[in-house]
């Protein structure tokens, strides 16, 4: 492998010059060019429908719950007025949030405020152990467990044994269960709201949501279960505050049993936590943890039974990228199977979104740069608060959605027949190798299973599976977008080179109405420069801000050190999700052109591309990202959802439709000219396509090209930079296949990629820095995997990859670099 590694760079600059840019080993990044560094603002439109819309348009209310999968949820707790309800800082506590008025009360708001809240003992679950450790379920795992550790030579199971077991589940319970204080809430809810105001600028939230919410937890009698997203630690604080400040029960907290440190892990559970093992079979040889499991899962269903919230991180763990992670639904199972089994009647669905202007970790550059993460430790947890109050970190948002009902949304897929499940291989791979192109890109929306109920565990699964992306989906989609995300996203995808000043504030206003414009909310309000001056100082070295004298205007620029671009790049991920579809619609609509020509920036214009053909382009690259970012909701087909983003992009103009009469419709060198392919009238879809279609023959295609407004072509560039560092690291990780030469661990390949991806970034040959992340690495790994390019096998608990037979050619590995390249920003 390090003789590969070592001779990789002829092999990279190699394909780089042959497939992206003859003449040169470096990929040309867009903002080098000094054409276009002149140019009009790239979030400017010229459409003056389109702008006067963006100016007028009001601030969105975002987490209404799915209308398809839970129709009558979306109508209940839900009333016109709420959307008007607006913002509150629920941080900023004076006399008038308490009872008492005059100056002693002035004085003593927030000790007013937190003896007010309603906190009381019988609020929260009793005799937990007890009922747990003599539910039927646990004592039939006891003695599953002590005959399996018994001889076996005996005629009686050995009562030692069973005794034994016993004392094992009881010690394994009293380090997993909670034990909330009421009177240890209410002096932590000081505590936070000294610190917060400390730290924070403001913690917003928006009134109508807790209203729903706190309608929900009052008046339907089920135990209510959020599913926030995951970016800091103190996300556990956060909501538990937030839902303390407006009198709702405090939820208990499934926490990873790394935080189960001394002293640190008592006040946790006087808070709500409980801890779980990271790994549920931590057994030797790797079985199946019979007793640890039983236990959870009646640990679990006793919370809901006795109408417990709770509050599930659907991750597993923080984003270290600043985008959600793929959903795992362990826990979330047992809270489906509780519901089945008849031991409650309903649970209430809430999924959260956070959104931080800087999180108080400040950056995962160490894990992000290859080191193993730290331990947690009390003596790091004091090291943090101590670092919390000599730093400010801006303004948070918390976003709680509009609660759904668990039974009707089960309901709702037993009534719907569910899409047949495709490995990521049979989907992409006939398209890659051009056996089959594009021909399962949407069969897995017309291939369906028959009724099904959860006794089917294939059923069963992907039901939950689909839960638990429905609920993070929407959790991501409801998140606020901050001034850092933009900020950040604009440096790096806009003005790499650096801009001045009022140019900056100027795309950020734009970038702002952009983001309205597509129904995302903004977690600041301001005038413009005062919030982009915020951002930046919030970046501290990560820019290089610089006069060349007191007369003229600050110049702004990304620092080019990598930890400061991967900072940088965490923050952008914060408006990943908001142009993800547009950005690969750009990507695939620039592929398609370079199919037709070689002069892409000449004939941007001028060449059409086929609409239908655009998005199955679009639904095969979001297939290849899938473990990057969720494009659509388990429920949404992929083509409607990419058929919707072309249309924003016509609407603002950016693309254009031709019509009948165009005269641009100019022949590719390789293809025939176009009036013999589409002859007059011109034809406006195959005969091929019409059948394939997802929307039956009246549905016609239509033939786009970019508008020539150079404001336009700047957007869809930008649109294009959003994906490339993403699009990079995958070229990359496919180039270096080329060095695979036996079988490997997987550990040793992923840190020999990384150190490649590293290398090129050090030597200035990558276009986008930010592409090394250690994050992007195991990403590219996990969906070569998935795509069947490694064959994977395990040796003594160790995963082993070496190149699967479809992959050994070095013919078929050519097309899968030749497939990625494609989608590259020039």
């Amino acid at each position: 492998m390090d003789e590969a590694v070592l001779s990789l760079g002829s092999l990279d600059s190699a394909f780089v010059s042959n497939s992206v840019e003859q003449g040169g080993g470096r990929w040309k990044h867009p903002s080098e060019d000094p054409e276009r560094s002149s140019s009009p603002s790239v979030l400017r439109s010229t459409a003056s429908k389109w702008k006067e819309s963006l100016l007028n348009r009001k601030r969105p209310f975002v987490g209404r719950c799915c209308h398809s999968c839970s129709p009558q949820s979306h109508e209940k707790l839900f009333n016109p007025s709420i959307p008007s309800l607006g913002l509150r800082n629920v941080i900023y506590i004076n006399e008038t949030h308490t009872r008492h008025r005059g100056w002693l009360a002035r004085r003593l708001c927030y000790v007013l405020f937190v003896l007010e809240r309603d906190v009381q003992k019988d609020m929260f679950a009793r005799n937990v152990m007890e009922n747990v450790l003599n539910n039927s379920r646990v004592q039939k795992a006891t003695i599953d467990v002590a005959e399996e550790n018994s001889s076996g030579l005996e005629s009686q199971l050995d009562h030692k044994a069973v005794s034994k077991v016993k004392r094992k589940a009881r010690a394994i319970l009293q380090e997993m269960v909670a034990n909330i204080s009421p009177a240890f809430i209410r002096i932590t809810g000081w505590v936070l709201l000294k610190l917060f105001n400390g730290f924070f600028w403001s913690i917003q939230i928006h009134k109508g949501q807790l209203e729903m919410v706190k309608k929900a937890a009052t008046e339907h009698n089920v135990p209510l279960v959020f599913l926030p997203v995951h970016k800091s630690h103190i996300d556990y604080l956060l909501i538990t505050f937030v839902l303390f400040c407006y009198n709702i029960k405090a939820p208990h907290i499934a926490a990873g049993n790394n935080l189960n440190i001394p002293i640190f892990s008592t006040l946790i559970r006087k808070l709500g936590g409980f801890f779980i093992r990271r790994r549920l079979d931590e057994t030797p040889g790797g079985k199946k943890d019979v007793l640890y499991r039983s236990l959870l899962h009646v640990y679990t269903e006793e919370l809901l039974r006795q109408h417990q919230f709770m509050e599930i991180f659907l991750e597993g763990t923080r984003s270290r990228s600043g985008k959600a992670s793929p959903a795992r639904a362990g826990l979330l199972s047992i809270v489906v199977d509780s519901l089945c089994s008849g031991s409650i009647p309903d649970v209430l669905i809430v999924p959260v979104g956070i959104s931080y202007d800087r999180i108080i970790e400040g950056n995962y550059n160490r894990e992000q740069l290859g080191k193993p993460k730290k331990n947690e430790s009390l003596w790091g947890v004091a090291q943090g608060v101590f670092r919390m109050l000599r730093k400010n970190y801006g303004c948070v948002r918390v976003d709680f959605t509009q609660p759904f009902s668990l039974k009707e949304y089960l309901d709702t897929q037993r009534n719907r027949p569910l899409p047949a499940q495709l490995t990521l291989e049979q989907i992409l791979v006939p398209t890659i190798l051009s056996t089959r192109p594009n021909q399962v890109l949407f069969d897995e929306e017309a291939e369906r299973h028959n009724l099904r109920d959860l006794t089917d565990e294939p059923w069963r699964r992907q039901v939950i599976s689909n839960l638990a992306k429905h609920a993070l989906f929407t959790a991501n989609k409801s998140s606020a977008v901050m001034s850092t995300h933009i900020v950040a996203c604009l440096l790096l995808y806009r003005h790499r080179q650096g801009v001045c000043l009022s140019k900056l504030v100027e795309d950020f206003f734009s970038m702002k109405e952009e983001v309205l414009a597509r129904d995302f909310d903004l977690g600041f309000s301001g005038n413009s420069e005062d919030v982009v001056m915020h951002a930046l100082h919030l970046f501290g070295n990560c820019v290089n801000i610089t006069s060349a004298s007191r007369n003229t205007e600050f110049f702004i620029s990304p620092s080019t050190a990598i930890p400061a671009l991967f900072e940088l790049n965490f923050y952008s991920n914060g408006l990943f999700h908001v142009f993800i579809t547009e950005a690969i619609i750009a990507c695939c609509f620039f592929a398609m052109l370079r199919e037709n020509t070689t002069e892409v920036v000449q004939s941007t214009s001028k060449i059409l591309v086929s609409q239908e053909r655009l998005i199955r382009k679009a639904a095969g690259l979001s297939h290849l990202l899938s473990n990057e970012v969720a494009v659509a909701l388990p429920c949404q087909m992929l083509y409607q959802v990419f058929h919707e983003a072309v249309g924003r992009l016509i609407h603002r103009g950016t693309l254009l439709v031709a019509e009948e009469d165009q005269e641009d419709l100019s022949p590719s060198p390789t293809e025939e000219p176009w009036a013999k392919k589409y002859p007059e009238p011109l034809s406006w879809r195959s005969d091929e396509e019409d059948e394939d279609s997802d929307f039956g023959e009246e549905q016609r295609d239509r033939y786009l090209k970019v508008s020539s407004s150079p404001e336009h072509q700047e957007f869809m560039t930008f649109l294009q930079s959003i994906l490339g560092p993403v699009v990079e690291a995958y070229s990359s990780a496919a180039i270096f296949v080329h060095s695979l030469r036996g079988p490997v661990t997987e550990k040793d390949y992923t840190n020999q990629l990384f150190k490649y991806l590293i290398t090129r970034t050090e030597m200035k040959v990558a276009a986008f820095g930010e592409s090394a992340t250690h994050h992007l690495v195991k990403n590219t790994v996990k969906t070569f995997k998935e795509l069947g390019v490694f064959k994977e096998k395990r040796e003594n608990s160790v995963s082993v990859l070496e190149l699967s037979s479809t992959f050994l050619p070095q013919a078929n590995r050519n097309k899968l670099l030749q497939y990625i390249l494609h989608f590259s920003v020039l």
